[in-house]
């Protein structure tokens, strides 16, 4: 299974990975900020999303809204 960017770059386990739009945190008033990086992301059984760190928890990101550090 390949799990690209938004820029069509693969991305694999253990990636650095940089947010493209700020995105509100369902259920909760935090919001990821535009440039914040991921470090060391999972891939998950679906190639749109990703499991990583951020904002001191961990989070699945869609993969339309990364692009590779």
């Amino acid at each position: 299974m390949d799990v690209k960017d938004s820029n069509g770059n693969l991305l694999a386990e253990g990636d650095s990975v940089t947010l493209i739009k700020d995105l509100k945190v369902k259920g909760s008033s935090q919001t990821l900020k535009r440039g914040t990086l991921v470090k060391n992301i999972r891939l998950t059984n679906s190639p749109a999303e990703v499991e990583g760190r951020a904002g001191g928890s961990t989070m699945v990101l869609k993969t339309e809204f990364l692009k590779k550090a």
